[in-house]
């Protein structure tokens, strides 16, 4: 299988950032990232199948900056706009002028958001004249909402990831 996407990273927080680790994990793509030291996350803790090292610190927003600096690109999922850690996210991706795609889980079906996001990766709309352009093949950061605050988050992210990771089997244009 060939995919856009030669990594995924996250913080392993529950819902969007391990649908995303499920993805990868379910077809075999590489996967890691930074998680809190002692892998805190609100279910208790992360667990081991996640391929995560520890930040030096317990604080969730030092492992959001250090995922989105050592990533191409980041896609966030969230129900309407980012807030929170979500918003967080896009700034840490401004401020390292990282490109970066909000998907509003609100507005499209899974295969309308999968289709937006190959065509995003495969195309463009990374707006940062002063970083080079991500190579073909990038490492992708998976951020958003928490299980928790959107539940049924983490599988849906994972079906949309899979569709994403799976191209070129998944069509961006059409059905």
């Amino acid at each position: 299988m060939r995919s856009l996407v030669v990594k995924v990273v996250s913080g392993g927080q529950t819902g969007a950032d391990r649908g995303g680790l499920d993805a990868a994990i379910s077809l075999g793509i590489p996967h890691g990232g930074w998680c809190p030291k002692g892998r805190l996350a609100e279910d208790g803790g992360i667990p081991s199948k996640y391929g995560l090292v520890e930040t030096r610190s317990r604080s969730y927003l030092a492992r959001t900056e250090q995922n989105v600096v050592d990533s191409h690109l980041t896609l966030i999922f969230t129900h309407g706009q980012p807030s929170g850690g979500s918003k967080r996210t896009v700034d840490f991706a401004v401020k390292h002028c990282r490109p970066w795609l909000h998907a509003d889980l609100d507005q499209q079906d899974d295969k309308a958001i999968a289709r937006g996001i190959l065509e995003w990766l495969s195309g463009g709309g990374l707006e940062c004249p002063s970083v080079p352009t991500p190579p073909a093949n990038p490492v992708v950061n998976v951020a958003g909402s928490r299980e928790s605050k959107a539940p049924g988050i983490q599988e849906r992210v994972a079906k949309i990831m899979t569709l994403v990771l799976n191209w070129p089997e998944y069509p961006p244009h059409g059905e």
